[in-house]
């Protein structure tokens, strides 16, 4: 069974989607990703950023996440 990744409650944030266990919405996970672009910063610069900014989510979870995004995109195509 895989872990949970994501959990969306009216009791957090309004039903936001955020970061399992945390109250880190996943939004800002993508916000990071995209603030970074114009930049010189590699993408794992601005996950380790992020980590940084928001220990409570781990690395695992974020990189499951973001591995998540991408096998949809892949499969919507």
């Amino acid at each position: 069974m895989e872990p949970q990744l994501i959990q969306s409650s009216p009791e957090i944030l309004s039903g936001t989607p955020v970061f399992y266990g945390t109250r880190v919405p996943v939004q800002t996970l993508i916000d990071y990703l995209k603030a970074g672009e114009s930049a010189s910063h590699t993408l794992r610069e601005r996950l380790d950023d992020f980590l940084e900014d928001f220990p409570t989510v781990s690395r695992v979870q974020a990189t499951a996440f973001l591995e998540s995004l991408c096998c949809k995109n892949k499969y919507r195509s």
